[in-house]
Order: structure tokens, then C-alpha cells, then sequence
């Protein structure tokens, strides 16, 4: 018999208002197709296990993302092994198949994690060991040296996080927040995405 995570209550009951119908509707589907699902919270969002990895949803502030972890072997687009990203941003249970859909889609993925199928590793195109740092960037790591010393200390890869968390800002006023909170996070030696490490 599967289980149902407290936890998981209080994250649909924190989520926005229009996300709460479409993470019960996730929620209720998957333990329909898979009455042996376990809930859990991994990296701070809601997952289901049945014999390994089987499904995750996340609410965001305007979407909610939710998706298969063997994609690819259900025929599902976005088959990257992200697990999140086979139904795009869902703003309304609309956005998702139909409940006799999402509860076959279950079944399947919970047969393949019972025959102990694994999900195909997609090979990472290699990345250069160069981060391109735009010239905003350094102007701003110039202002500090603090903050500075510890950006070049960082692997190229948390490097990289940095330099594309700040080009992927869309308005000016946006990327100047983020230049200050990256001087901010790495005056304390915080990498881009720290909230999420293990410690």
C-alpha cells in the first residue's frame, strides 16, 4: 500500500491558488494508476516513488511543471531525463491529459520501474571549460573584491550558473537585482543555486 506525505498536503496548501486543482489532480491520478506510490519531497518539491523514481510535480509562481522520469520510454516529448518537462507550463488542469490519460501514463511508468527498465542516458554535449563572462558582469565582480575572489575560485560549471541565472533576465531592472544578489550570495561564498546543496 502506497503512502501519502503530510508534507505534501502542506505544499498543495501553500501553492497559488490557481496551481492547488492541478497538483490534487496530478496527485489523485498517480494513486489511482499506482495505488503503491509513495510520496516524498525531493529538492523541496513533491515526488512519487514506486521501485525507484516515478514522477514529480512542482508549483511555480504562474505554472506548474509536472512529468515522468522514463519520458522517453512512454512516448512522451521532453525525454531528457529531467522528469518535469513533458507537459510544458500547466496553468490549468486543461494543460494536462485527461484523467483516464495521466492514470494509463502511471500505470506504464510503474510497470517499467517493476521490470527494472531503465531510462536511456542521453549523452550531455560536452561544455567548454570557458565561461564567457559578459562585460556587466565584470563590471559589477569589479566593485567588490570579496565577491570577486570568490566567483574565480568557483568551477567553471557554478561559474556558468552565475553568468546565465543574470543573461537570462529579460528587463534591465531584473538583471541589476540579480547582480546584487550574486555579490551579495558570493560575498558569503554561496554558489548560484546554494539553497539547493546538500549540507
Amino acid at each position: 500500500m502506497g503512502t501519502r506525505d503530510p508534507r505534501v498536503d502542506a505544499y498543495i496548501g501553500r501553492a497559488q491558488p490557481f496551481a492547488r486543482p492541478v497538483l490534487k489532480y496530478i496527485r489523485k491520478a498517480v494513486h489511482a494508476g499506482c495505488p503503491e506510490a509513495h510520496e516524498t519531497l525531493k529538492w523541496g518539491v513533491p515526488h512519487f516513488d514506486y521501485k525507484g523514481m516515478l514522477c514529480g510535480m512542482a508549483s511555480f509562481k504562474e505554472h506548474v511543471r509536472f512529468g515522468f522520469w522514463k519520458s522517453s520510454l512512454l512516448g512522451l516529448p521532453g525525454g531528457d531525463g529531467s522528469g518535469m518537462a513533458q507537459f510544458g507550463r500547466v496553468t490549468s488542469v486543461d494543460d494536462l491529459p485527461s484523467e483516464k490519460k495521466l492514470v494509463a501514463l502511471v500505470k506504464k511508468a510503474a510497470k517499467l520501474n517493476e521490470q527494472g527498465v531503465k531510462a536511456p542516458r542521453t549523452a550531455r554535449p560536452a561544455s567548454s571549460k570557458v565561461v564567457k563572462v559578459p562585460d556587466y558582469v565584470l563590471d559589477a565582480l569589479k566593485t567588490d573584491n570579496k565577491a570577486r575572489d570568490a566567483f574565480d575560485a568557483f568551477s567553471p560549471s557554478h561559474r556558468r550558473e552565475y553568468v546565465e541565472w543574470i543573461s537570462e533576465a529579460k528587463q534591465p531592472a531584473t538583471r541589476d537585482r540579480r547582480l546584487r544578489t550574486m555579490l551579495e550570495w558570493l560575498k558569503q561564498g554561496k554558489s548560484r543555486n546554494w539553497k539547493y546543496e546538500r549540507r
